[in-house]
């Protein structure tokens, strides 16, 4: 039933009602919308379907500049940040881990750094997780192929390469990214970028050191053997 000031009003005062109304409720719709918006996280956790593994969605970021900013600065300063995280690797990509899928979406995800006239050395590292079907090597030869075909003059470089292409396979997502300074800040690893070469000399001995020890090793033998001599002389 009307009201009573429904009931006097007339056709055309009826109609602006209901403009007013339905221009309400887009104002509304406007303010949920923006309201939810709001709650969209800078940084936001998300499950990845792995154990050890997680997933940070980023809002506004280059996912690739935060990562290497973040390991650069550890670099630098050598000051040990996290107690718990062991590696931190940009996710700049995703498609089916399927090798159609992959090489598809590849031909299109690499031409920022390797197409024509963009070109540079690289190498591919892959790891897979809950994942059985895909081949490791397969999958590097197929990916390095695409690499080869978007400029003949990109290079593979497995001491120094200028790009380090990611490949993280988990369950049936194939994750992908371009890093650069992957030999640099070893492997994105951030335990072990804050180690002083001090430090990596002593788990890691270079042939120079292991010559001196040769050498310390042999000046002691020597001495031994002089030792011996002059015992002998001395029972004679």
């Amino acid at each position: 039933k009307f009201s009573d000031h429904e009931e006097r009003l007339s056709g055309s005062d009826r109609e602006e009602d209901e403009d007013d109304v339905e221009a309400a409720l887009k104002k509304e719709v406007g303010q949920i919308r923006a309201s939810t918006e709001q709650k969209l996280r800078r940084f936001q956790s998300v499950e990845s379907g792995a154990n050890n593994v997680v997933f940070i969605r980023t809002q506004g970021i280059e996912p690739e500049n935060l990562v290497h900013h973040i390991l650069k600065d550890m670099h630098t300063t050598k000051k040990k940040k996290t107690r718990v995280i062991l590696r931190m690797l940009p996710i700049s990509g995703t498609c089916k881990a399927f090798m159609e899928d992959m090489k598809k979406y590849t031909e299109t995800f690499f031409e920022p750094w390797f197409k024509a006239p963009n070109k540079g050395t690289f190498q591919i590292v892959y790891k897979a997780r809950n994942n059985s079907h895909m081949s490791r090597e397969e999958v590097i030869k197929e990916l390095a192929g695409i690499v080869g075909s978007l400029n003949p003059e990109n290079k593979v470089d497995l001491n120094n390469p200028q790009y380090t292409i990611v490949v993280e396979i988990i369950k049936t997502v194939c994750c992908l990214s371009v890093v650069k300074d992957y030999v640099l800040f070893r492997k994105y690893n951030l335990q072990e970028v804050v180690k002083s070469n001090k430090e990596d000399a002593q788990q890691n001995p270079s042939s120079v050191t292991e010559e001196q020890n040769s050498e310390v090793a042999k000046a002691e033998t020597e001495e031994q053997e002089k030792s011996s001599k002059e015992v002998k002389e001395d029972n004679k």
